[in-house]
């Protein structure tokens, strides 16, 4: 069944109140690519958001204990 206007802006407001985006950006031919990253979330068992948050946490994690 698809979603109703209304739906959608309802949705489209909590989504811009309770959420941040940070915009990460990389090259198509570097050694760390999309496909790399996605691939990787995958045979990990987790979304892209998922594995990208978890990285950027156990990075924090590892600079705060070497401070």
């Amino acid at each position: 069944m698809p979603k109703s206007a209304a739906k959608a802006e309802a949705d489209a407001r909590y989504n811009k109140k309770a959420y941040q985006q940070i915009a990460f950006i990389i090259r198509r031919d570097a050694a760390v690519n999309a496909d790399m990253i996605k691939a990787h979330a995958a045979k990990m068992g987790e979304s892209v958001n998922g594995f990208l948050t978890r990285a950027v946490m156990e990075a924090i994690e590892r600079d705060n204990a070497e401070s």
